[in-house]
Order: structure tokens, then sequence, then C-alpha cells
């Protein structure tokens, strides 16, 4: 990385190490320098948003991406604590997810996730919904610093 040059931090919430590291290799080929920290289960992406214990240092995510399924917490609670949140709220939340429920879509929505995308199955199509969300959420859109 260049001096100077801007890091976008990822938080990816995903139980999935298979999923983790596809997202990992696509992003590796974005434009821009990404720092993606990933936590494998809804109260750990909590402790990692609010800073506990071993998260103290982590840094602030720029957008999350975010499993429904999850152990412990799911998805659906996550998203609900985030978006209820002051210091939380903000940051763009891209559900990304193997359902294709319409009734988990429509909570998502009105638990205000900013994106709704079912994982594809075919390692390819993955690959390229991955540089999609780079594409768009990275380079297109303007993120929220704080």
């Amino acid at each position: 990385m260049r001096q100077g040059e801007e890091v976008i931090n990822i938080l990816m919430v995903e139980d999935n190490p298979d999923d983790v590291e596809l997202t990992d290799e696509a992003l590796k080929e974005a434009k821009i320098h990404i720092n993606l920290e990933v936590v494998g289960d809804g109260v750990e992406a909590m402790e990692y948003l609010h800073k506990d214990g071993k998260y103290s240092y982590a840094p602030r995510p720029d957008v999350i991406l975010l499993d429904l399924n999850l152990p412990k917490m799911d998805g659906r609670e996550v998203l609900a604590e985030i978006k209820v949140d002051e210091n939380l709220k903000r940051i763009p939340v891209v559900v990304l997810t193997t359902s294709e429920d319409e009734a988990d879509i429509l909570k998502a929505y009105d638990l205000h996730a900013n994106c709704f995308i079912t994982k594809p199955v075919d390692l390819t199509q993955f690959m390229r919904i991955v540089s999609v969300i780079e594409d768009f959420w990275l380079s297109i859109v303007k993120l929220p610093r704080t």
C-alpha cells in the first residue's frame, strides 16, 4: 500500500470458511486496498463493533457483509442491533446469504439492510457477486466515515 492510499475496512460476519476464503480471494483483485476482518458468529460481530475485549483496537468497518444464518446470534438480530445503535447505524450492511426466502428479504429491509444478495452456489458466480459488491460499495458509493 502506498502512503496516503485509502484503506476500506470490511467486516464479514460469516461462519462458512469456504465463503470467507472465496470472498477474500475475490477482494484481493480489488483496485483499492481492502482490510477484511472476519468474525464467525453474531455475538462476536457485536463484540467487534462495540470494540469489546480483544477487539478494543478494531477498525470501524466502512461496510459490513452479513450472513443471516449464524450461530449464537443470527444475522437478523445483529442487523437489528446495528441499525438502532447511534454509533453504528450509518454503516452500510450488505446481507449476503444463501436464503431466497421472501420473508427473509422483507425482514432484512424492514431492519434497514442496505441491500440483500443471495449467494450463488456456483463458484464463478460467487466470485462475480463479490466483485460487483466491491465495484459498487467501494468504488462508486460515497461511504460515511463516522
